[in-house]
């Protein structure tokens, strides 16, 4: 019997483009990077563990590396440096892929990892409640340059 492969195609705005294929961290609340990381900068870690206890869909997850899939991001003027430097210190997550509008602190962040750091993090916007309603942790996302995210 032959295994019929399922998957969904979502279209969003590409922030920071690239291809990545690789496993999902979903959270239905707004991500705050700088109590999400800050804990993990801090001690200087070679891996990012969610330190924010207001996001139980990221808390205690390890996220360097991963797609971060979350429907906006919330916080501080920091949430763009600490982007930033999470990816100056090799512990940045492949991509973000957000529901909604990207804000302009968070764009910034991704920007200049991309020129500072020349740390490319994949940034995608407006991919629709939808998105977030289907995505669930460790699923395999496929990114591509044109905003593309198919779900496997």
């Amino acid at each position: 019997m032959r295994r019929i492969e399922m998957k969904k195609v979502f279209k969003g705005r590409t922030i920071i483009s690239g291809t990545f294929t690789g496993e999902c961290v979903v959270s239905k609340d707004g991500i705050n990077f700088l109590a999400t990381f800050q804990k993990s900068l801090l001690k200087k870690s070679k891996k990012v563990i969610g330190g924010d206890q207001n996001n139980p869909g990221l808390y205690k997850k390890r996220l360097d590396g991963m797609i971060i899939c979350v429907p906006q991001s919330i916080g501080s003027t920091t949430g763009g440096i600490v982007i930033q430097t999470a990816a100056q210190t090799g512990v940045a997550p492949a991509a973000f892929l957000f529901s909604k509008h990207i804000d302009s602190v968070a764009a910034a962040g991704v920007v200049l990892s991309d020129i500072w750091s020349d740390k490319k993090i994949i940034t995608i916007d407006n991919l629709g409640d939808e998105f977030l309603e289907y995505v669930k942790d460790g699923m395999t996302l496929e990114i591509k340059e044109d905003g593309t995210v198919t779900v496997h």
